[in-house]
């Protein structure tokens, strides 16, 4: 019989250590021929980035050796930091930022110089024996200078300048034919989900591109993902009709290939995020987003049926999705499966995992589902979440109490909360702790409509969203309205900051490098990002009373419940500063509050023992504002300013 027990002091076999033993993250998959190739972070070795290949009926193997790190900071997000032909492996070295090639059974050797140059996104032209990339060039003082260049395979011949001109861009792509070059690119203020331009240009006989040809995009039409099919034939992604949708370009005519109040794309954070790929010249493997839930479908090109893949997978890891050698194969998850790489086998639709995320066993007894939630909102609107209520076969709550909740705020925060199995929920609902992740107006999944609720009123928005949510779930009787709590990263981070600050609902929060002065982000902050709150907030400096406004920094004496900070001491997009400015102003107020820093960690946390640290430290937190007693024994922190 279960153990009757108060929430948040259950005993749990979901500890850290089992978190952090042996979990990976998983990205970038790439196919050459028959082999399948993936990108692992692994906390366990500091966060260093390994390709991998799983070669045909063989074991996966590692491809790149000690100490190299395939992570590129194009953007400071990076993404798409690799890519193989005929089993020769290109990449981006994390401590250099230059790239590298490595032949089968050698070591890599640098085909790139070394100036303060960064290179992502690349593809390979076999007709010239040359990768064509975007390279983000630092060495000339400034803001950065984003191009697409072409690098010899063999790294003798000086680069190339193929497209300069704009702020931004990314998705160089070659035609099969090897004739023709497509490319995205986007300007200030502008994000590349707010508005993108899809060009092609055809190569001259030296090998430069002619004359660039706007095929689609504009500065309010986002563009996400062209590709070519094995016809050369032009696709892409648009959201021209409110929702992100499959299209087609022949013969100077675009022609709609899906029509669905889904999304077949995602937001432009990383590069080489896809969601489609060609099986023929007739047939595309595809995944999108529609009712919370992420599909696998087959599309026939001519007739446009879109024909559904039954899996248990709910989840799209950034959208990675691949085909080729009569196989699908992508990033995936559920709510009881954990994000794995997955092969699909296109003739028997059988399917089975290649690598999971984690390979723990853990009892479903454990392990909280979760439950779409649709809330009302401001202005007669609704917005969305994931419930994870309390969950442990061991333990009950003891009669007339209700549990604490922890209502998370995804990043971005353009962005979205995943449904597939993730251990840092479960060890807080298997502690007797109900979890609330919120997709509030501005998230991606909903259509453009939605992602622009946020267009003006970050820090407004995002925050009503949070405390409705919270209040629906304590409103259906399952969360005590006394022990309300919100935490998040980054861009959630600022969400959290500015929901217990400017409203009272919250009663304790945890801010994991966080913003908490607007003005500063958009004076400090990289290039990428660096026009970002044009939209979100206004113009700067024109709106500088506005950032003022919406600054938690400015409004500490509104802000009345206990708070922690976790911050990475070499943070280039939300610089330490931030969090630092924030402890010492809610420190001198006398409110309850910790600050851990976090040396050698950029923006997030990789490495194995500052992800335990961050997630005991804020359990430990918790207990002490809430009065529980922990079932673990965990490091104290100093908290300064909490009453005997």
């Amino acid at each position: 019989m279960p153990t009757t027990a108060p929430y948040g002091s259950w005993k749990s076999p979901i500890t850290t250590d089992l978190i952090v033993s042996g979990a990976i993250g998983m990205g970038q998959v790439v196919l050459d021929d028959e082999d399948i190739y993936w990108l692992e972070m692994r906390p366990s070795e500091g966060g260093r980035m390994v390709i991998v290949k799983q070669a045909l009926e063989s074991k996966p193997v590692d491809v790149t050796p000690e100490p190299f790190s395939v992570r590129t900071r194009v953007h400071e997000y990076g993404g798409a930091a690799y890519l193989v032909n005929d089993g020769v492996v290109f990449f981006s070295n994390f401590s250099d930022q230059r790239m590298y090639r490595q032949d089968p059974g050698e070591e890599p050797k640098p085909i790139t110089p070394e100036t303060d140059m960064r290179y992502a996104d690349g593809c390979f032209d076999a007709t010239r024996n040359r990768i064509i990339c975007v390279r983000e060039d630092h060495a000339s003082g400034g803001e950065p200078v984003n191009l697409i260049v072409s690098i010899d395979a063999a790294g003798e011949a000086e680069q190339e300048v193929l497209f300069q001109g704009s702020d931004f861009c990314s998705n160089p792509r070659i035609s099969p034919d090897g004739r023709t070059l497509c490319w995205l690119t986007w300007d200030h203020p502008n994000m590349p989900w707010d508005g993108t331009q899809l060009y092609s240009g055809r190569f001259n006989d030296n090998g430069k591109l002619g004359e660039p040809h706007l095929v689609a995009g504009s500065a309010t039409e986002s563009i996400f993902q062209p590709e070519w099919s094995p016809d050369n034939v032009l696709h892409f992604v648009s959201d021209r009709n409110g929702w992100w949708n499959l299209w087609r370009s022949e013969k100077g005519q675009l022609w709609p290939l899906t029509s669905r109040e889904g999304e077949f794309g995602k937001p432009q954070w990383v590069f080489g995020s896809g969601t489609y790929s060609f099986a023929s010249d007739e047939l595309i493997a595809c995944s999108y987003t529609e009712n919370d839930a992420w599909k696998i479908a087959m599309l026939h090109i001519p007739s446009k049926m879109l024909l559904a893949i039954e899996t248990p997978y709910s989840e799209m890891g950034r959208g990675d999705l691949k085909v080729g050698d009569g196989k699908i194969v992508f990033i995936g998850g559920a709510p009881s499966l954990p994000m794995s790489v997955v092969q699909i086998d296109l003739a028997s639709s059988k399917w089975w995992e290649l690598r999971k995320s984690n390979n723990l066993e853990i009892d479903d007894g454990y392990l909280s589902t979760a439950q779409p939630v649709e809330f009302p909102t401001e202005n007669g609107q609704t917005a969305h979440a994931f419930y994870y209520p309390p969950k442990n076969g061991d333990f009950d709550g003891p009669a007339g109490e209700k549990p604490p909740l922890l209502v998370k705020s995804h990043g971005g925060p353009t962005g979205s909360a995943s449904t597939a199995l993730d251990l840092g929920i479960q060890f807080w609902t298997s502690r007797g702790i109900g979890v609330l992740d919120v997709n509030y107006g501005g998230s991606t999944g909903y259509g453009r409509e939605y992602r622009e609720r946020l267009n003006g009123a970050w820090g407004i928005v995002d925050v009503d969203d949070c405390c409705n949510a919270a209040l629906h779930i304590v409103a259906q009787g399952n969360a005590d309205p006394d022990r309300l709590a919100i935490d998040g990263g980054s861009a959630g981070g600022y969400t959290t900051l500015a929901a217990l600050t400017f409203k009272e609902v919250f009663k304790a929060g945890a801010s994991h490098y966080g913003v908490s002065d607007l003005e500063a982000l958009a004076k400090e902050t990289h290039k990428f990002e660096s026009r970002y709150l044009d939209g979100l907030v206004a113009p700067y400096p024109e709106g500088n009373e506005l950032y003022q406004e919406r600054s938690p920094i400015n409004h500490t004496e509104k802000l009345s419940c206990p708070l922690i900070l976790f911050q990475g001491l070499e943070d280039q997009i939300v610089p330490p500063n931030q969090a630092e400015m924030m402890f010492g102003a809610v420190r001198a107020k006398g409110i309850p509050t910790a600050y851990i820093p976090f040396e050698g960690e950029q923006h997030g946390f990789r490495r194995s023992e500052n992800i335990k640290r961050a997630l005991e430290a804020e359990l430990y937190f918790y207990s002490k504002v809430f009065g529980f007693d922990l079932a673990d024994q965990i490091e104290p922190m100093e908290i300064f300013n909490l009453p005997d």
